[in-house]
């Protein structure tokens, strides 16, 4: 019963129990790292704390399939640096921050 119960709460608060999300970090070193990966629920309340805590989000179905399949801490594989590289600098771009080693080139 209790199954039946979250899953209409889910339907009610429009929640698709196959909706994935995977939150990356990223200190400026290295390779970005998952910090948080969930399906259903779980995604929507990653994707509302992103939202409340003003982190741009990207929604890419396939590059979430390849993501989930890492744990916690892992950092992103080589194959995926360009696309998440890509990412990375649009949300920086959107949130108007210009890493260090990047304040030396002309901003117009």
């Amino acid at each position: 019963m209790s199954n039946d119960n979250d899953e209409l709460s889910r339907k009610k608060r429009g929640v698709n129990a196959y909706q994935k999300a995977i939150a990356l970090q990223y200190e400026g070193v290295g390779a970005p790292v998952v910090t948080a990966t969930g399906e259903g629920a779980i995604a929507e309340d990653i994707i509302a704390l992103a939202r409340e805590l003003g982190i741009p989000l990207y929604e890419n179905p396939e590059l979430t399939e390849m993501l989930a399949m890492l744990e916690l801490g892992d950092e992103i594989p080589h194959e995926l640096y360009i696309i998440i590289a890509q990412i990375i600098a649009l949300a920086y771009n959107i949130k108007g921050i210009i890493p260090d080693s990047m304040d030396h080139f002309p901003t117009s």
